[in-house]
């Protein structure tokens, strides 16, 4: 595991006014702490912590911090904090660690290989986890938890037990926590089809055809049909003679003599 070096020095004064007269000597305010050593207010230099956390990454790390008196600490980042306009480092806390005992530290997650149900099967690649609590002792470290996702088709699922095994390092997550899946695609969406409207004028100017099953709707008085021929009247005395228009008044009676 490699370490990498940070210099710090002690930090007298303490609460805002003191943190920003620090950022403005491009100092960054931090804390370190651990079982066996008191909480000890530091100020770290802040252009060589922006280098050292491009070099760092996003792997697990450890960081022995040096002194100007010359006294070292092993530790690792346990937060940052940051401006969220500025983006600029506002906190560090620092937890110390002792070569000869176990610590538990957050380690992310390196997706190792493209998945059979994504190359193949169309399905998306969802990650559950990003990071994953172990216990180990400092030297046996790992940068990242590889998970490696190349058998995994659609439907199928990695969870914490089914990592492959790491010498010296203990996952405490539940074993049955969800590391990794592989899902189905969503379901494309279908237009719907709609059936045009009897006697509506379609673009080229024709008229659309009436739906199937659909009576064709009688001419109205007077009309010609597309030949130029006058519509027959009904027969006379036919029993089936056509209905006044719905609301038209009925015609006069005869006047009695």
């Amino acid at each position: 595991m490699k370490k990498y070096q940070l210099t710090v020095t002690t930090r007298e004064g303490t609460g805002r006014s003191a943190s920003r007269r620090l950022r403005k000597a491009q100092q960054i305010p931090a804390i370190l702490y651990g079982k066996h050593t008191k909480p000890e207010n530091l100020a770290v230099n802040g252009p060589e912590f922006v280098k050292l956390r491009k070099e760092i990454g996003g792997k697990a790390a450890l960081i022995e911090l040096k002194r100007d008196a010359g006294a070292t600490a092993l530790s690792f980042l346990q937060e940052i904090q940051r401006d969220p306009i500025t983006d600029k480092y506002l906190h560090l806390d620092l937890q110390e660690v002792k070569e000869n005992e176990k610590m538990i530290i957050n380690v992310a997650l390196h997706i190792v290989g493209e998945a059979y149900g994504v190359k193949t099967e169309g399905g998306i690649l969802e990650t559950a986890a990003h990071r994953l609590r172990i216990r180990c002792f400092p030297k046996d470290l790992p940068d990242f938890i590889e998970v490696n996702v190349s058998e995994l088709k659609v439907g199928e699922t990695i969870h914490v037990s089914e990592l492959k095994p790491i010498a010296g390092v203990e996952y405490l997550d539940d074993k049955n926590q969800t590391v990794v899946l592989c899902v189905e695609p969503p379901a494309e969406e279908v237009a719907a089809v709609v059936a045009p409207v009897a006697g509506a004028v379609a673009a080229d100017g024709t008229a659309a055809p009436a739906a199937d099953g659909a009576a064709a709707a009688p001419a109205a008085a007077g009309a010609k049909p597309a030949d130029g021929k006058a519509a027959a009247a009904p027969a006379k005395g036919d029993a089936k003679a056509a209905a006044p228009a719905a609301g038209a008044k009925p015609a006069a009676a005869p006047a009695k003599k």
